[in-house]
Order: C-alpha cells, then sequence, then structure tokens
C-alpha cells in the first residue's frame, strides 16, 4: 500500500492505494492518529485507488470515525471500488460513514 495525502484548506485528505491489509493498516492507523491528535477534525478518505481492504483496515477506519465523532469532527468516504464496497456493505459500514463516489463530492460532505 502506497499513502498519499493532501490538505484543502483544514481538511485532510488521504489516499491509500493497493491493499489494505494487516501488514500496511498500521501505517495508515499511524498517520491518522498523529493527524487527529494534531487537531484535524474534517477528514476524507479516497478509496479510488484502493483494490483491497481487511477487516484490520475496517478497524483503523472505525477508529477514525470514532475518534471524529467524540470531537464533533467528520469523516467522509469517497470513490469505493466495486470490492472494497462490497466488505464495507457486508460489515455494515456503509450506514455509519458518508459514503460518495467522487473526492468532490466527500468534501463537500465534510
Amino acid at each position: 500500500m502506497n499513502l498519499d495525502q493532501e490538505r484543502r484548506g483544514d481538511i485532510l485528505i488521504v489516499r491509500p492505494r493497493g491493499r489494505l491489509d494487516s501488514s500496511s493498516s498500521p501505517e495508515l492507523e499511524s498517520l491518522l492518529t498523529e493527524q487527529l491528535n494534531a487537531g484535524c477534525k474534517r477528514l476524507v478518505l479516497d478509496f479510488s485507488q484502493l483494490e483491497y481492504i481487511s477487516s484490520a483496515g475496517l478497524r483503523v477506519v472505525l477508529l477514525a470515525g470514532k475518534v471524529l465523532r467524540a470531537s464533533q469532527g467528520r469523516l467522509a468516504l469517497a470513490g469505493l471500488q466495486d470490492m472494497v464496497r462490497e466488505v464495507f456493505d457486508m460489515s455494515g459500514f456503509l450506514s455509519l460513514f458518508a459514503v460518495t463516489g467522487t473526492l468532490d463530492e466527500a468534501i463537500a460532505r465534510v
């Protein structure tokens, strides 16, 4: 997995690419924990280039969502590929997060 990040104003956009599984999820968790602890309140996870997500990856997304909810922050997920969307759907996570088709829609939601 590769991670890209950018800021648009006070919105942090994180783009994991490849596979988000037990071997790569600690890297994403570390990045998100650092940013959330530094006061990030608006986060977009752009999954348009994510090919696979495991339960370890789902856990990282859930943890970020919980931290943001507790701090009155906002999280949106953008561009879920079919396989990734299916994992979110089967786990019941689609109902927990704002999910959009494009990055611009996600930015508008946070």
